[in-house]
């Protein structure tokens, strides 16, 4: 009975084929006792031994490797959520990640953005291209809107925009701890290839980042607060906090507050008379 209780993967495996339909794959509905996919259709499904995948279910299996979990997840068309589930009650971590380009944001979304009149707010990926944005960012930040999609990647423009240090107080300390930031997001995502070429890019035309680049140092994002100087309404103080987009671990959300209520009025009414 306690082999059974501890067997968490076991009743996991056998709950997720028994909600599929056999039919959907091409097995024939006759002589079925019970609901979903057979042991061996899985087994079959997944390459893998029908005897061992029945030992895996009765927890007698061994420890599997990530290439079967991944054929496995595969077998049983788990989603992103369920295999990440899988790899954690299979190996006690999540799967190594995998850099996907982002799909576009949903409606819902974007009016969350829409509805923060008065705090910058940008979703970027996990190689920090800028997908969506509110009316506040494209006036405090940069205007992505006037700029092409592979344009918008928030390093590319902190260090080739050259009016970006004329209007950061601190540019230098930040841009390190941008830098460090977005070596671990990279890393974090497995998305170090997917941008090979953009810090090469980056490397060539900003001395400041291969620099930087070279020291390898990492930091989280998380909270904090950014010093800028704007053309129209000059030097404010404001309150970054990073989010990651529930459901979609390939986005992130950031968030800049007003760090007073002065700030956040001046913003609401550049906000009010500004047209798109």
């Amino acid at each position: 009975m306690a082999q059974e209780e501890d067997n968490g993967l076991g009743r996991y495996l056998k709950d997720r084929r028994g909600k599929l339909d056999p039919a959907a794959f091409g097995f024939p509905l006759t002589r079925r006792r019970t609901p979903g996919l057979r042991r061996e259709e899985v087994a079959l499904r997944a390459n893998v031994s029908a005897t061992w995948y029945t030992w895996l279910e009765q927890g007698r299996g061994g420890a599997p490797s990530v290439d079967v979990l991944d054929r496995i997840s595969r077998a049983l068309v788990l989603t992103p959520a369920e295999r990440e589930h899988l790899f954690l009650i299979a190996q006690d971590r999540p799967p190594k990640a995998k850099y996907t380009v982002p799909e576009a944001i949903s409606d819902q979304l974007q009016r969350v953005l829409d509805s923060l009149v008065s705090s910058p707010a940008v979703i970027r990926s996990a190689i920090w291209d800028v997908v969506a944005w509110n009316r506040a960012a494209t006036l405090i930040l940069s205007d992505y809107s006037a700029m092409e999609p592979g344009e918008r990647n928030i390093l590319r423009i902190f260090f080739t925009d050259p009016r970006i240090p004329n209007g950061m107080l601190d540019w230098e300390q930040e841009a390190r701890f941008m830098v460090a930031a977005f070596r671990a997001d990279v890393a974090r995502a497995g998305a170090s290839q997917a941008t090979t070429e953009l810090v090469a890019q980056l490397s060539a035309a900003s001395p400041a980042f291969a620099a930087m680049w070279q020291d390898n140092e990492v930091a989280s994002y998380g909270e904090g607060h950014k010093n800028i100087v704007t053309g129209v309404l000059g030097p404010m103080t404001l309150e970054y906090a990073s989010f990651t987009v529930d459901g979609r671990p390939d986005l992130g959300l950031m968030i800049y507050t007003p760090a007073s209520r002065d700030v956040a009025s001046r913003i609401a009414q550049l906000v009010a008379a500004s047209t798109y």
